[in-house]
């Protein structure tokens, strides 16, 4: 029973009328922000990151996760409706439900999207609540050797797990880095990259990091598509989908709140990874795998389902480790610093009433997500028709309002804006920000671990094969890096040698 006190008293914090109202108001902001392309969740959360300053902390976290989880299902709409999918994640979702929307079926896209997306959230909810102490209890044992490993395996894995080119990723984990080591040395004081300016001693900020690349760099990159007309939009049509339509599914959204689940943990998987994992594994598993790009339904729920999913389980390393899993965990990460809060092992213990408040809000959003979704779905679909030439600069002048309350500084709202016009340059050759941001919330973890592991160890470095969850998740990092050439080279070597021609046949 002592398991599971604090997880029932979790639920006398989130029924306080404050926090629903914060639940309520975070999913209905991350559906709006859904449907509009190019926001998203972590540009959304970074710009409301000061607005949390006068929130109390476990009000302010429900409201942010309101927001994250929302936005996928919001994401969905434009998809299914327009094929301009208004968050990463829905980009699958778009090949089918599009095609499901031309042929007159979008109501019932839309509807096996809200109900996967509510089983697969349910499901993950379940399980972090399962597993989120079991996983903080193995990491008291953690030490500077273990989290320096565990922040080197979380830039590997957002390089090589993302769905962008690997190289690209890398250096733009590299920049994160080398942008994270910018101020004072954490340990002697130093003075490193500032180039003799004073505004740089303190560091970077990750407030100013966030809205610059994912908030004014998306309204950049955005504002070059106001002169291209939108398609016509689609009809919507009954929201319930059939008895048929559910049969069909169960299979895709049972898979793909297990992918969801899985891939959430993960360092670089989150819900645009697993959405399209959860789309390869439904194509592999469909009986007529065909009809996939031409309006399966399986391709819209085992998608969408997975996506809700992953946005829940990627709580478990932010909570109980620490550790981001994703880029909008990494704007999380920042808001929980922001509110005096330091995530990792001690959390559960020390704010059982926010882990479990947090926790908890996820059953009444899902609640709350799914009895929205359905009978408001033509309201999101008018709010396409504002224009994003008002949108934009009003978003932008939050953000400036918003940087200069971080530290009242002017020389933050220069550099926001200098971040701003690199992530729309990124954008534009084809460099993905998420792994340069997630990098940089790693770095500041990765530089202090390793340099304090290094001091135990007296600057032996093979000090690391001698702890056993170091040299575990050094094995880990080991086996990432060789298994993509590996399996190539085994892949290459098992094709079938083209047959010889026979010259008696021709």
């Amino acid at each position: 029973m002592d398991y599971f006190s604090p997880v029932l008293d979790g639920f006398g914090v989130v029924f306080q009328p404050a926090n629903l109202l914060y639940c309520l108001l975070g999913v209905t902001l991350g559906m709006v922000i859904g449907v509009l392309p190019g926001l998203g969740p972590a540009a959304t959360i970074a710009v409301l990151l000061p607005v949390t300053y006068g929130i109390e902390p476990t009000a302010a976290i429900i409201m942010l996760a309101g927001i994250f989880y929302g936005a996928q299902y919001g994401g969905t709409i434009t998809s299914v409706l327009l094929r301009l999918p208004g968050e990463a994640s829905s980009v699958v979702t778009a090949i089918d439900g599009h095609e499901m929307a031309r042929r007159g079926r979008a109501g019932a896209a839309l509807g096996i999207s809200a109900i996967g997306s509510f089983v697969g959230g349910t499901i993950a909810i379940v399980a972090l609540t399962l597993v989120t102490p079991l996983v903080a209890r193995f990491a008291v044992d953690f030490g500077p050797a273990e989290y320096t490993m565990l922040a080197l395996l979380g830039i590997l894995m957002v390089t090589t797990l993302g769905s962008g080119s690997v190289p690209r990723s890398l250096l733009m984990a590299a920049l994160g880095l080398l942008l994270a080591t910018v101020g004072q040395d954490p340990l002697v004081g130093t003075a490193r990259l500032t180039f003799g300016s004073d505004g740089l001693l303190d560091g970077i900020d990750f407030v100013i990091v966030a809205m610059g690349l994912f908030g004014v760099g998306e309204l950049l990159y955005n504002l070059e598509s106001l002169r291209r007309p939108g398609p016509p939009a689609a009809k919507v049509g009954s929201v319930y989908p059939s008895r048929a339509d559910l049969r069909a599914s169960r299979g895709a959204i049972s898979r793909g709140s297990v992918i969801g689940f899985v891939l959430g943990i993960l360092p670089g998987g989150g819900a645009t990874m697993s959405s399209m994992a959860a789309y390869a594994v439904e194509k592999k598993a469909a009986r007529r795998p065909e009809e996939f790009g031409k309006g399966a339904i399986q391709g819209v729920a085992g998608p969408e389902t997975a996506n809700n999913a992953a946005a829940t389980s990627s709580f478990i390393p932010l909570l109980s480790l620490g550790i981001p899993a994703n880029a909008t965990m990494a704007v999380m990460f920042g808001a929980l610093m922001l509110q005096g809060i330091t995530p990792g092992p001690l959390l559960v213990d020390e704010r059982p009433d926010l882990v479990w408040g947090v926790v908890n809000s996820m059953y009444v959003g899902n609640l709350l997500l799914l009895a929205m979704s359905l009978p408001l779905i033509g309201i999101f679909v008018r709010i396409l028709r504002v224009r994003a030439a008002i949108l934009a600069p009003v978003t932008v002048l939050i953000t400036m309002l918003g940087v200069y309350t971080v530290r009242n500084n002017v020389f933050d709202m220069f550099l926001v804006t200098g971040l701003g016009v690199l992530g729309y340059l990124m954008k534009k050759v084809g460099f993905e920000p998420g792994p340069l941001v997630l990098a940089f919330v790693l770095g500041g973890i990765l530089e202090p671990a390793f340099r304090r592991a290094l001091r135990t160890f007296e600057g032996d470095l093979t000090g690391f094969l001698t702890e056993p969850i170091a040299a575990t998740l050094l094995g880990a990092i080991v086996v990432l890096i060789l298994a993509p050439p590996t399996l190539r080279t085994l892949t290459r070597r098992r094709k079938p040698a083209p047959a010889p021609k026979n010259p008696a046949l021709t």
